[in-house]
């Protein structure tokens, strides 16, 4: 099938059975929909293609999805994913999937489509994304025409929980912290100089290992330094991002863990630069199964 016809066929909604994934660099929200209806519901580890090889995708998959997968007829597969907006990398998803849907239909799409998809369905707006790491751009309601290039958690990344926790975990090394909030943390994750040091420069995924610990941030969001850390990450997203757009009479939505459980904080600064928040969702899945199903 021709992809402007397997886009039409996304639009219009799909009688088969339909597995639709939402993937970031921490997991992977794998749904099973059938005429509308959920019928199964699996979580899995995330698939970034910029940090995996095929083949360590097919082991997940293998080891992860298919075990626990309750219906064998596929019929078509949309994946969503981070680290998927380069035609190389789709292929990469796509040879994985492949694998074990010979007989399906599969489309493959940035995490950043799946936001504008489930914010907007066919109407325009800016999409953001915060959470592991974090994306945006201008969606015209049928495809992404503008996007800044979220470059990274090292060169880019503003205000994700890569980016979040990677700014803490420097202040803390560097004594930037309450001694008392310092050595709070590092009893509460059991962490030396060390194992971070050794986590961030030498093991897999240290973009993972960073954003695990926003859920101490929004513990303390309370204590000045931590909320003014996350106050300058939110403001670098709008700044070095957002306001690249054209916003008069435009909605902004956000989708991700960073933005649903620091809305507050977000909302705060997006008024501060003018900016109305439309909506707020943790997971574009509710509105990705909208968009293919209705």
């Amino acid at each position: 099938m021709k992809e402007n016809e397997l886009n039409l066929k996304s639009s219009l909604g799909d009688s088969g059975v339909i597995l639709i994934a939402d993937s970031g660099s921490t997991k992977t929200h794998w749904c099973i929909v059938e005429n509308g209806t959920i019928l199964q519901e699996i979580l899995t580890d995330g698939i970034n293609p910029f940090y995996q090889t095929d083949m360590e995708i097919i082991a997940l998959i293998d080891s992860q999805l298919i075990p626990k997968l309750e219906y064998s007829e596929i019929e078509f597969i949309y994946f969503y994913g981070a680290g998927c907006s380069f035609p190389d990398k789709k292929i990469l998803v796509s040879r994985a999937l492949v694998r074990f849907f010979s007989n399906a239909i599969i489309e493959i799409q940035s995490d950043l489509l799946a936001a504008a998809r489930s914010l907007f369905q066919h109407e325009k707006g800016i999409a953001c994304i915060l959470g592991t790491g974090s994306n945006s751009c201008f969606y015209n309601g049928n495809e992404i025409v503008q996007n800044v290039s979220p470059l990274g958690y090292i060169l880019g990344d503003e205000g994700s929980g890569a980016v979040l926790g990677k700014l803490f975990v420097a202040d803390c090394l560097k004594n930037q912290l309450p001694e008392e909030l310092r050595e709070k943390f590092l009893a509460k994750y059991e962490l030396t100089p060390a194992i971070i040091l050794d986590s961030v420069y030498k093991k897999p995924f240290p973009n993972r290992f960073l954003a695990k610990f926003t859920p101490f941030l929004s513990e303390h969001i309370d204590e000045p330094s931590i909320f003014n850390l996350i106050y300058d990450s939110f403001e670098a997203f709008f700044v070095r991002n957002v306001l690249q757009y054209p916003l008069e009479d435009m909605n902004v939505g956000f989708v991700g863990s960073i933005a649903y459980y620091f809305r507050d904080t977000l909302e705060i600064v997006a008024s501060e630069r003018g900016i109305v928040i439309s909506e707020i969702v943790q997971s574009p899945m509710e509105g990705l199964l909208k968009y293919h199903t209705m």
